[in-house]
């Protein structure tokens, strides 16, 4: 498979923006849930975000929580009760519909007709793949892999939802949010001209960390403190930044054909930051020969950014404000603006009850893949091409999946993980 932007994904490219722009309605989609059947919902990946996830799935009136799973009871736990306070009997798991360990997701997923993938992305494709066996609808979170095979076994698992009417929704919550709908549909109008490059940032503080504890195993560290290794995470361009690329993406309505890039570790080179970058730049190129530049880093007390711009041949686009040549304000979104993150999840299940076509699938396993060729450019300091990095049988997840399992990334003496070196890493 050479391409991901598959006639599935172009024919939703198509009605997608359509559905997403009528569907910002979510007072209305809950008035008309009230008359509708349940919708029996299970979690899995109890953490924050799962857990706001689940919440905004209950607030869409006629949903019940009915499973859960997370590799860690804790985490099950501590989520259970934050919910349990917000919505009361809807959130129906007794102890045993409480799951946990490594297999767990496959119980909680029987268990329901909706499920919500919210663990670290490293898991993804093969959750996604499951319920999509077991004919379930679902929402993931992005992204939805971490590296090439992950992002094939994606695919295939969408084609297969397609071919079973199931609706998926994924979390790159931008789509669903008015002003950016809009600012797109005046760029399609030709407001900006032609785009001729785009600049994408994430550039902030660094995020949380968990240290060791005593007596855990190597799995177990990496497990709770996921973000810093790339089996599980995919690095911060990949887990993060994905969502500044994919505006990139969807406003050009393609993907990159290669990407070079520079990056390293410069500031966060602790025991606990594992063995991910923390700063990474990358020039994309589209097949028309427009550029995307990328910047992303995690670095405290430094200039920060976060946000996308399109510059075309007569103005720049961004989100909710157009501009023309001079600088000169010529558009400006009026609002109201809405809350893309609950918007999602009304979206399903507006789908999933008139039974219109939503798969997000395609779309975020572009855009993840994007995110997955521009680190394998830092990492490797190489040129890497599309079809290299998408057909590439580097496959970064553990052997075995068990706490006493060997992960794979290892310290060193000093504690340090080694990172990745430009010139010496291969990716492929």
């Amino acid at each position: 498979m050479s391409d991901i932007s598959s006639n599935p994904r172009r024919a939703f490219l198509k009605t997608g923006t359509l559905l997403t722009a009528a569907s910002v309605m979510p007072v209305a989609l809950r008035a008309q849930d009230k008359a509708a059947d349940e919708i029996r919902v299970a979690v899995i990946g109890c953490g924050g975000r799962g857990t706001g996830a689940a919440a905004q799935s209950l607030a869409v009136a006629g949903t019940r929580l009915v499973a859960m799973a997370d590799a860690f009871p804790d985490n099950i736990d501590r989520a259970h009760d934050h919910l349990k306070k917000m919505h009361g009997d809807r959130v129906d798991v007794p102890k045993e519909r409480r799951f946990s360990g490594f297999e767990a997701y496959k119980a909680a997923i029987d268990a329901a007709d909706v499920v919500i993938l919210t663990t670290p992305p490293g898991f993804r494709p093969g959750h996604f793949e499951y319920a999509v066996q077991q004919g379930k609808h679902v929402f993931m979170e992005k992204p939805v892999a971490v590296d090439g095979p992950g992002i094939r076994k994606v695919i295939e698992a969408a084609k297969a939802a397609d071919s079973k009417n199931l609706k998926v929704v994924c979390g790159l919550q931008r789509r669903y949010q008015n002003s950016y709908i809009e600012t797109l549909a005046k760029v399609k109008e030709g407001m900006i001209g032609d785009i001729i490059s785009s600049q994408v940032y994430w550039c902030s503080g660094g995020l949380w960390v968990r240290p060791r504890q005593s007596g855990m195993s190597e799995m177990e560290y990496q497990m709770r403190n996921w973000y810093y290794f790339n089996w599980l995470c995919g690095d911060h361009i990949v887990e993060q930044h994905v969502h500044n690329i994919d505006v990139s993406n969807w406003f050009k309505g393609a993907h990159p054909v290669k990407a070079v890039g520079m990056g390293g570790r410069a500031v966060r080179v602790g025991k606990e930051t594992g063995e991910i970058f923390d700063h990474h730049y990358v020039e994309f190129q589209y097949a028309d020969g427009s550029i995307m530049n990328s910047q992303c880093r995690h670095w405290d007390n430094t200039w920060s950014k976060v946000s996308e711009s399109l510059a075309g041949s007569s103005g720049v686009a961004q989100p909710g404000v157009i501009k023309d040549r001079s600088g000169k304000v010529v558009w400006r979104f009026r609002g109201p603006d809405n809350d893309p993150y609950q918007t999602e999840h009304d979206v399903l299940y507006r789908c999933i009850r008139e039974n219109k076509p939503v798969n997000d699938a395609y779309y975020t396993a572009d855009s993840t893949m994007t995110a997955i060729l521009g680190r394998m450019a830092t990492y490797s300091g190489q040129e890497v091409t599309w079809e290299m990095a998408l057909n590439s049988t580097y496959d970064t997840f553990p052997k075995s999946l068990a706490f006493d399992a060997d992960p794979g990334p290892k310290p060193g003496q000093d504690g340090i993980y080694p990172c990745p070196l430009p010139g010496s890493t291969v990716v492929f």
